[in-house]
């Protein structure tokens, strides 16, 4: 699946908001119901408060992407997050999403912006050629094909 426009890739996200919320929500439900019980029975909720924390912060981060997306115009012919991005890294075209593990499409590999070829290939032209280092001591290189 390849999102082709900004409004695609809000949708996807916002129902992925939707998503986590009800996770949330439901998780919130079954440690009030569980949350009785001497001070030993509620330790047992710790994992449930974790989760939720865990939720909450993806929610967040979800709720700021979503900000940042609606007020992004999308440039033609540079990389951009919630692109489909082909790369070639010497071994033949390669398809990747740009964008969070929220924006992931199914059967296409994400790359997100704060990984180093995230950072490397965002804001750059189609045909330019970047170099990332992976990890310390590494430098690889690779060629923007195309972008939508």
């Amino acid at each position: 699946m390849t999102l082709t426009s900004n409004a695609d890739r809000l949708s996807v996200l916002e129902d992925r908001l939707t998503a986590l919320r009800a996770e949330r929500d439901q998780a919130q439900a079954e440690t009030r119901a569980e949350a009785v019980g001497d001070v030993v029975d509620r330790a047992t909720n710790v994992e449930a408060s974790i989760r939720q924390s865990i939720l909450e912060e993806r929610i967040a981060a979800l709720e700021l992407e979503i900000a940042a997306a609606a007020h992004t115009e999308h440039v033609d012919g540079v990389v951009s997050v919630g692109d489909t991005v082909t790369l070639d890294f010497g071994d033949g075209p390669e398809s990747f999403s740009i964008g969070s593990v929220e924006q992931a499409v199914a059967g296409v590999e994400t790359i997100t912006p704060s990984s180093p070829l995230g950072q490397a290939i965002l804001g750059a032209a189609v045909g330019t050629s970047v170099t990332y280092s992976p990890r310390k001591g590494v430098s690889l290189s690779a060629k923007i094909v195309s972008a939508s």
